[in-house]
């Protein structure tokens, strides 16, 4: 079908672009296939636009996806695929594309199933000129609006997550700062209790050993005299003695009081030395060590949690470099998630040990699939002396002390747990850095 534009100058002004449009936008795709209808929209729009023509749906959609349009201004009625058609294509392949339908029929319900099709605006031909001029601006206006909107969305969207990481890493940083506060002060309390412990504990324990022999030449003692015959006044005076004492029950109470107070004296004394690696009394030599060995060699100490088969054990090791650090500290730190690791897998379980390089820093991930730690304790489980193990076989002091060499490492140690899942610790150590000071500088 074929028309014409209303010959008349459109009024100075009436449809220049809107400033802010970028020349992407002023990209618009005139379709119909009258040729004098194509030559003169081309013409009208020429002096502020880059126009292009098309004299089919197929040719538009092959326009199209060869370079982007702001606008489409489409006839309706067209040979082999009408205007709806393609609307409906730019509609779902194009959706930055806003397209005004022409049409020389003016039906009330043409004009709402464009608008339904997600056409921008439906035009009545003959156009005039400054309505299809107001008509462009606006719909390119619109265009550039939305596209707007959406940026500011995504960008928001952004800087909302930003703001989410940077809140989590903040609270992390408080979180430490508070834990290496603690730690300070606790370093000192610790370092003096271990030094007034430390000498009447090496004494207790020392001492033990010599109990322990002397009780055994006690026992040996009185075995032998039991083979020696009594008579008389003696064999009597004897047998009262022995019913007064009950002999054979003190004999083995004897025996067992001298374990038991033997064991009280190692835990006393591992307390200790737990003290002393927590307030960093053992100094040894800071040097470049290798991770892997130091843990095969910690490894090596737990062959009684290892060994025997009921925990299943797994290491990947990747590549790593030779650490600066206090190779013994950190074998303590190895040794005490371990064994955490360790008692916390039933029969059955897996531990695993990962090791990766990440930038300057060396990781370590060890994992279980044991019970796993409940929520409300994680954020305890590094505090002095908090335990979740019967009285008498934790000290609530192995974390701490893990996490203070850590700390004096320049390093950090994270934890994930999941009730009834699994714990996996992860330590990073950098592989170049000075040790920290005393003041934790």
């Amino acid at each position: 079908m074929s028309y014409t534009l209303a010959q008349q100058a459109a009024p100075a002004g009436t449809h220049a672009p809107p400033e802010f449009l970028e020349e992407s936008e002023r990209r618009i795709l005139v379709v119909d296939d009258e040729e004098s209808v194509r030559n003169l929209f081309a013409s009208f729009l020429s002096d502020n636009y880059t126009c292009a023509t098309a004299a089919s749906a197929e040719e538009a959609l092959a326009r199209l996806a060869q370079e982007e349009f702001a606008l489409v201004i489409s006839d309706v009625m067209m040979p082999g695929r009408n205007g709806v058609e393609l609307l409906r294509d730019i509609v779902a392949r194009y959706p930055d594309t806003v397209v005004v339908m022409c049409s020389g029929i003016d039906r009330t319900q043409r004009v709402l199933d464009a608008v339904r099709l997600g056409a921008y605006d439906y035009l009545v031909k003959p156009c005039d000129l400054d309505v299809l001029a107001m008509t462009i601006e606006r719909a390119l206006e619109r265009r550039s609006l939305l596209r707007a909107a959406r940026y500011y969305k995504l960008d928001l969207e952004r800087r909302n997550d930003e703001l989410r990481r940077s809140k989590a890493e903040l609270e992390r940083l408080q979180s430490q700062i508070v834990q290496s506060e603690k730690m300070a002060s606790l370093g000192q309390l610790a370092a003096g209790v271990a030094h007034e412990l430390n000498n009447p504990a090496g004494f207790i324990y020392g001492n033990m050993e010599v109990l322990d022999e002397c009780a055994r030449g006690v026992e040996r003692l009185l075995s032998f005299y039991e083979t020696v015959p009594l008579t008389g006044e003696l064999d009597a005076r004897a047998r009262q003695i022995k019913e007064a004492i009950d002999y054979e029950h003190t004999l083995a109470d004897l025996r067992s009081i001298v374990a038991d107070c033997r064991e009280g004296a190692e835990r006393i004394r591992d307390i200790v030395q737990n003290l002393r690696t927590f307030s960093r009394l053992d100094e040894a030599e800071f040097k470049k060590v290798d991770i892997h060995e130091g843990l095969d060699s910690t490894l090596r100490l737990l062959s009684r949690e290892f060994g025997n088969g009921n925990v299943a054990l797994s290491r990947d090791y990747g590549e790593l470099p030779l650490v600066d650090c206090f190779a013994g500290q950190l074998n303590q730190v190895w040794l005490n998630l371990l064994v955490n690791a360790a008692h916390a897998v039933k029969e059955g379980g897996e531990v695993g040990i990962k090791t990766r390089r990440e930038g300057d820093s060396a990781v370590v991930e060890i994992s279980d699939t044991g019970c796993g730690i409940a929520p409300e304790n994680l954020s305890r489980i590094f505090d002095p002396f908090f335990t979740t193990k019967p009285v008498g076989e934790g000290t609530g002091l192995g974390l701490s002390v893990t996490y203070s060499i850590i700390e004096r490492h320049r390093g950090t140690i994270c934890v994930e747990s999941q009730p009834g899942r699994g714990t996996t610790f992860t330590v990073t150590i950098p592989v170049d850095a000075p040790v920290a000071d005393e003041g934790g500088d």
